[in-house]
């Protein structure tokens, strides 16, 4: 199941949106910013009772 999310770039802080697999549970991983191109690390975290979920995202190099 695909969730989209806004979220705000941590160089750039532009909003992007970005697309959430909640299929796969929690997880980490990066993506490059839409419009800067620079490395996003997401931490999705999913609670398998709920189906609810929160995102967080930071610079890589953080």
């Amino acid at each position: 199941m695909l969730e989209e999310k806004a979220v705000t770039c941590p160089y750039c802080w532009e909003t992007i949106h970005i697309d959430l697999d909640l299929s796969g549970g929690s997880a980490e991983y990066t993506e490059d910013c839409h419009v800067c191109c620079r490395p996003i690390l997401v931490m999705l975290r999913v609670d398998e009772g709920s189906g609810a979920f929160r995102v967080d995202v930071r610079a890589e190099n953080e």
